[in-house]
């Protein structure tokens, strides 16, 4: 089975080797038909703490490395270079 990959926002980098990330999904709601946009955190592993509050990254599904930690960071969300070169994530 594929792992999940999603993007988002840093939301706080207060933990050491750790990021929170807002994942946004919009979707349609059932009965009335309207777009809503629903909003998850994720705790995801940022081993060279190189991420601040506000940057897009993308993260993928890992192993369980903590209690809430099941995520990884992969790189920025405008670069896609992990994609082409690492096809172990996928």
């Amino acid at each position: 089975m594929p792992k999940r990959v999603l993007s988002g926002v840093v939301t706080s980098s207060n933990s050491n080797k750790t990021i929170i990330v807002n994942v946004t999904r919009r979707i349609k709601h059932k009965l009335y038909k309207k777009i809503i946009r629903l909003s998850k955190k994720y705790h995801a592993h940022d081993e060279n703490n190189e991420f601040n509050i506000g940057d897009n990254v993308s993260i993928i599904e890992s192993k369980p490395i903590s209690k809430l930690k099941k995520w990884k960071v992969i790189s920025n969300s405008k670069d896609k270079s992990w994609y082409k070169c690492n096809p172990t994530y996928l």
